[in-house]
């Protein structure tokens, strides 16, 4: 027969070990703490969890999209400017629509606004499919198509982000948007690669009709939403010359969007990546699907082990630090011809991109405002969206006047070149801390 536990609260028994041995967690806990995102959002709220996966699928078809528009343009052209211009043609509709679509959104129902937008990027999708199964190989009507496609995104890219505080607590907001994030690097991970095996086995227009019915699952989480008319009214016009005002009186602030543009004008070959492909490693559309997708790779690691930037006050340095990485790690790619150091690159530079994003981020919401957050938020929309589109002309035009290696190449260390003039014209920000933001 056993003998009696002995209660902890008994005379005699030994107390609880309560020493640092005891209370410290594992190691591999205390390496992981705050590094994964927090999920209670998607388990909390049906309606976010519907916009969350719905936003994930549709992310992941656009991205296939946007592969099987740049192989087109390169198959019927075999010119790499060609291709570039694919960035040009969206990059005006998402500067014109982009900086009035928080001002439309603060005045309709953002779900109507958000299922008109689904709508019409899912009517393009089905636009491209038919051209693509009609062979009607006209570049004029793929140019026509992204620039309509970018039209409608930046019409209803606002109104959906601004769904998310009336889907969440405020307490959930901050683990909400990193799920975003999450969410847009698995579309631009997979997306790619699906993309690539798609057009390799069965042609661009597989991609245009897988994108076209992944739509479905945005527009049912739009319907399923209640009406989310604003709950107050906002004059658009005024709204955004305020913003950029405001943005050209603050050096700090107005220094984190130059050096992004930097990064994405200068160091950003995707518009080169069909030329490369067969170039540098005598590939195929998978090859492009795996060198758009590598990037998106490094970001999302980046995103999901990022608990270590809330510990860094110094964000004006980090900022500067993580554009020149990218740099380099695009300059690097250009130099090397194995393809999956080529790729490993090109997954540092992802990663850098997200540290970076991370702290202009901060910097924009805690230095800026309450009341000019929003329209800050709107120029950040634009030159997120539309910097690339430069990146996709510079790169085209370079490597039409010389080669791809060298536009590539020149492009990374042009963007490192410009991080340096930026730091010395602007020690403030490199002296920016986080415990006294100033804008």
């Amino acid at each position: 027969m056993s003998e009696p536990a002995v209660s902890a609260s008994a005379p005699g028994a030994e107390a609880p070990a309560c020493g640092p041995e005891a209370s410290a967690p594992p190691w591999y806990r205390r390496v992981t703490r705050g590094a994964f995102a927090d999920l209670s959002p998607l388990r909390d709220n049906a309606d976010y969890r519907r916009v969350w996966f719905g936003q994930a699928v549709s992310s992941i078809g656009q991205q296939m999209t946007a592969v099987a528009v740049s192989v087109q343009v390169y198959d019927l052209t075999g010119s790499s400017f060609a291709t570039g211009l694919v960035g040009l043609f969206s990059l005006f509709p998402l500067i014109a629509f982009g900086l009035y679509g928080g001002a439309i959104a603060d005045t309709v129902d953002r779900r109507r606004l958000g299922l008109i937008g689904s709508a019409g990027l899912a009517a393009v999708s089905a636009v491209l499919a038919a051209q693509a199964l009609a062979g009607l190989g006209l570049v004029a009507v793929l140019y026509a198509a992204v620039a309509v496609q970018a039209g409608f995104f930046a019409l209803s890219s606002p109104a959906r982000s601004a769904m998310i505080p009336r889907l969440v607590p405020s307490h959930q907001l901050p683990a909400a948007n990193a799920l975003n994030t999450v969410s847009m690097n698995l579309g631009l991970t997979v997306g790619p690669m699906l993309g690539g095996v798609l057009i390799g086995g069965y042609g661009a227009q597989a991609a245009y009709l897988v994108d076209t019915v992944a739509f479905a699952a945005t527009l049912y989480a739009m319907w399923r939403l209640p009406a989310m008319r604003p709950l107050g009214e906002r004059k658009g016009r005024a709204s955004v010359l305020d913003g950029l005002r405001f943005l050209r009186e603050q050096p700090n602030l107005r220094t984190s969007f130059v050096a992004d543009l930097a990064a994405m004008i200068f160091g950003m070959p995707r518009a080169l990546f069909p030329a490369i492909a067969v170039t540098f490693y005598g590939g195929d559309a998978r090859t492009v699907g795996l060198l758009v997708s590598a990037p998106a790779v490094g970001a999302l690691i980046g995103a999901l082990f990022s608990g270590w930037v809330s510990r860094v006050n110094r964000q004006g340095v980090a900022v500067l630090a993580s554009v020149a990485a990218w740099g380099l790690a695009i300059a690097a790619f250009g130099l090397v011809r194995n393809l999956w150091l080529g790729l490993l690159f090109l997954a540092v530079a992802g990663c850098a991109d997200t540290v970076s994003m991370i702290f202009r981020n901060t910097m924009m919401q805690v230095a800026a405002p309450d009341e000019m957050r929003g329209r800050l938020q709107g120029i950040f929309v634009v030159v997120v969206a539309g910097g690339p589109r430069l990146g996709d002309f510079e790169s085209g035009a370079v490597a039409s006047l010389t080669s791809p290696a060298a536009s590539v190449i020149s492009g990374g260390l042009a963007c490192v070149a410009a991080i340096v003039l930026l730091a010395a014209r602007r020690p403030a920000f490199l002296r920016y801390d986080a415990r006294q933001p100033t804008p």
